[in-house]
């Protein structure tokens, strides 16, 4: 029994009807994402890019101009200045410059020369080249490893259809968030690296919940047309997925809204990736089955006729 139900359980909204128009918005997400990455690439952050990491608490309010002028006055390079937690609490990032051999110990006692007595160093890190190429390369294999593990798991779960639909379904959410961060020049850390990660469980998450219940509809259904029986299947799992999403969102626009500087490019990507994550899970992943050979996942011929019944 449910207690709330967004959409009545005998809604016939025709997903299958749009999944052109899906599709060819799609196709356009994936290639401005890939287009971005080709011509802008991604912006690096310091775990990726290497340098010096800083973190301070000043005895006044923190004018970042003045404290910027002062840090490139003394030749410091790649400076990059951010607030958190206040007016008093700064991040102060030093990109490594391309063959740069700087000993890090004198660019932080240079940092501490220009921010003087007023300030209360909290913390100091280095990160080498080498270590940052590698965090890189392993963080970028892990996104996409785990998706073509997750891949694996529902072609073992259900059949190869259903696993290669996943698979390019999660491929295209992970895309998508690697396209935001290339549009909007996010900074490009291993923070994003663990947003990409949960929206991809996010989204296949939702993924196997139609899919589970387009398996169970063929149990059920021996006559039913595979478009009319994968709509009637997304129809009845709609309340579950929009409730899922929307909870999550909340929670998700609380970070971005309220959480500051330092958490809003991961909370700005768990947005944009639940949102793709419920749009390709309800226009997108079941669609593409349709175009794959006939799903023999079960012998249906001792199945029932395909006389239309509402499943909650």
């Amino acid at each position: 029994m449910h207690l709330l139900r967004l959409f009545p359980d005998d809604s016939r909204l025709d997903f299958m009807g749009q999944r052109r128009a899906a599709f060819v918005f799609t196709l356009l997400l994936a290639l401005v994402s890939i287009v971005s990455l080709s011509l802008g690439g991604l912006k690096l952050g310091l775990d990726f890019d290497g340098g010096v990491l800083v973190e301070a608490r000043a005895a006044e309010p923190i004018r970042l101009d003045d404290l910027r002028g002062r840090l490139a006055a003394i030749g410091l390079q790649g400076v990059s200045l951010q607030t958190f937690g206040g007016e008093r609490e700064i991040l102060i990032r030093l990109h490594a410059a391309p063959g740069s051999e700087t000993d890090p110990k004198q660019t932080v006692d240079a940092v501490k020369s220009v921010l003087g007595p007023f300030y209360e160093i909290r913390r100091s890190e280095f990160i080498g080249p080498q270590v940052s190429h590698e965090l890189l390369v392993d963080g970028i294999t892990a996104a996409f490893l785990a998706v073509l593990l997750i891949a694996v798991y529902v072609w073992f779960r259900f059949e190869w259809q259903f696993g290669l639909a996943a698979l390019l379904t999660t491929l295209h959410d992970v895309v998508a968030v690697f396209g935001l961060f290339s549009v909007l020049r996010l900074e490009f850390d291993l923070v994003a690296v663990a947003a990409i990660l949960t929206i991809a469980g996010y989204s296949i998450n939702d993924t196997v919940v139609v899919f589970d219940r387009i398996r169970e509809n063929l149990r059920r259904y021996k006559k039913m047309g595979l478009a009319e029986l994968i709509n009637l299947s997304v129809n009845q799992t709609l309340t579950r997925t929009i409730l899922t999403s929307g909870t999550t969102m909340l929670a998700v626009l609380s970070l971005l809204i309220f959480g500051g500087p330092v958490l809003r490019n991961f909370s700005a990507a768990l947005a944009w990736g639940i949102a793709i994550g419920t749009y390709s899970s309800i226009f997108v992943a079941s669609a593409l089955l349709l175009f794959f050979p006939s799903i023999r996942l079960f012998d249906r011929s001792d199945a029932p006729d395909d006389a239309l019944e509402s499943g909650g």
